[in-house]
């Protein structure tokens, strides 16, 4: 009887408190609320944001109705679409987005090779003024780029982005450079200097043995760099000098665009602008990201688990 009081007890000793092998029932309880609490205060805007673009003028009146509205309502999906001019805005922020961070990508990958892989004279001076561009704020040396540009011509023109990123010289290239120096640097040297007794030259080494090496490094470069020049409008707008206008740029000018296109006294108090019609212009301005990072998360997770950069 002894025998089996002890056992038991053990059983449930190890049931709660788990063992070498496995985590216990108390620890397994506290680890998920905590994550549930935590994915709840990270969610809570989003699914606020959704839910109020989903209400009704009747539901946003009732102070009954709070997480579920009493009907399938799209009128405010509709009139955000009119107001941002979506199809335009979101080609424009496609174009000024992912094709810089495709060459800011390239660039700062080539730039971080060098740095890890060849000694010269200055290497870590190059470094220190790389770093410095990250540290001192875009608004001090905005003016210089703005006369620099003014003068080449490039202002009101995509090239205003598209240029500098083939330079290295995008939003942030300096973290990217950062990563792709700290990535190099752990790269076997052997797996180059063998392809280099096999007569490959420098530029085949990087594509063949460099760049399949560090694939996390891209993704996570990608995707961040996609996002900075997505959400940028001070630096984008200022450039472009209104030229082009892209979804970030709509939302900020978003009451203004839509009382032009429903005066408030020439409309009935359903179609002013409301909370709900805001909401929808904002989830309409972050869809395109949403839809990015579900399509790429399973890379993008792993890529931050290699490489250790976090994101803000």
């Amino acid at each position: 009887m002894q025998v089996f009081h002890s056992h038991t007890v053990d059983r449930v000793r190890s049931l709660l408190f788990g063992g070498r092998t496995r985590y216990g029932l108390i620890f397994t309880t506290v680890l998920y609320a905590l994550l549930i609490a935590i994915g709840f205060v990270y969610l809570y805007p989003l699914l606020f944001m959704f839910i109020t673009s989903m209400k009704s003028p009747t539901d946003l009146l009732n102070p009954l109705v709070q997480w579920v509205p009493t009907e399938f309502y799209t009128g405010n999906y509709v009139k955000a679409f009119r107001v941002l001019n979506y199809p335009n805005a979101l080609v424009a922020s496609i174009l000024l987005s992912v094709a810089p961070s495709l060459l800011q990508t390239f660039v700062a990958a080539l730039i971080g090779y060098g740095l890890a892989r060849y000694r010269f004279w200055g290497r870590r001076l190059v470094l220190l003024l790389i770093l410095a561009t990250f540290i001192i704020p875009p608004q001090n040396t905005v003016i210089p780029q703005m006369l620099t540009y003014r003068d080449l011509g490039l202002l009101g023109s995509p090239l205003a982005l598209i240029l500098p990123a083939v330079f290295g010289q995008g939003y942030r290239s300096a973290i990217f450079i950062l990563v792709f120096y700290q990535t190099f640097l752990s790269l076997p040297k052997v797996l180059e200097e063998a392809a280099r007794i096999d007569g490959a030259s420098d530029l085949r080494i990087f594509l063949t043995i460099a760049v399949p090496s560090a694939l996390p490094a891209f993704v996570v470069s990608f995707i961040f760099s996609v996002v900075w020049y997505w959400n940028e409008t001070f630096l984008t707008s200022i450039f472009l000098e209104g030229g082009v206008q892209t979804l970030p740029m709509q939302l900020s000018r978003f009451v203004q665009a839509y009382e032009n296109l429903y005066p408030p006294g020439a409309v009935n108090i359903f179609d002013r602008i409301n909370e709900a019609v805001k909401m929808s212009g904002t989830f309409l301005n972050i869809l395109p990201l949403l839809v990015m990072y579900f399509v790429l998360q399973k890379w993008f997770v792993e890529s931050v688990e290699r490489t250790g950069i976090a994101g803000e």
